[in-house]
């Protein structure tokens, strides 16, 4: 992923957006040690310019610098927080998949019949999965059915986690939507 650049046009003229803009490198850096990666970093970087743009610039700020650490370790706290919940989706979604008896995962064998609906569930689901927009459907097999991490799907596709997370809720809804009709 390219570091991020500078709008073309000069930001507005607020304490906060010079402030950003002078301890940017900073700011990544304090982030990256703490995410202890620096694709993270830099994503959260740029979603705390996001946040910074998106003010009032006529907001009075009487210590920017603090603010901005503020702002980055309150985003690094909200991502870390969404990872954990998607974690812990996956690690549902994967038990709900097995059975447990004596601590060891078994595989609940269906009946026949259940067997001959699911592999139709199954089909239409590959047919859904397949007319997803690519971006959305890659993000999807990459993350549910390979089982990649967020961070890793994101990796390889080369976006941000947020947009790896948009896909992959925009996918379950047009999945569930689909196979609803």
């Amino acid at each position: 992923m390219a570091p991020f650049a500078p709008p073309e046009s000069p930001p507005p003229d607020s304490p906060l957006t010079r402030a950003f803009f002078e301890k940017r490198e900073a700011l990544v850096l304090f982030l990256a040690a703490r995410t202890r990666c620096m694709a993270t970093a830099e994503d959260l970087a740029q979603d705390l310019y996001l946040k910074v743009a998106s003010l009032e610039p006529n907001a009075e700020v009487k210590a920017p610098t603090a603010l901005l650490y503020r702002m980055a370790t309150n985003l690094m706290v909200d991502q870390l927080r969404s990872s954990q919940r998607a974690s812990r989706r996956n690690a549902e979604w994967r038990a709900d998949l097995h059975g447990h008896g004596a601590g060891e995962p078994v595989a609940l064998e269906p009946a026949a019949d259940e067997l001959v609906v699911s592999r139709e569930r199954a089909r239409l689901l590959a047919e859904a999965v397949g007319a997803l927009p690519p971006q959305m459907g890659r993000a999807f097999r990459l993350h549910k059915l390979e089982g990649r991490s967020q961070a890793e799907t994101a990796r390889a596709m080369g976006v941000s986690v947020k947009m790896v997370e948009q896909h992959i809720q925009a996918a379950i809804r047009n999945l569930a939507q689909r196979l609803r009709s």
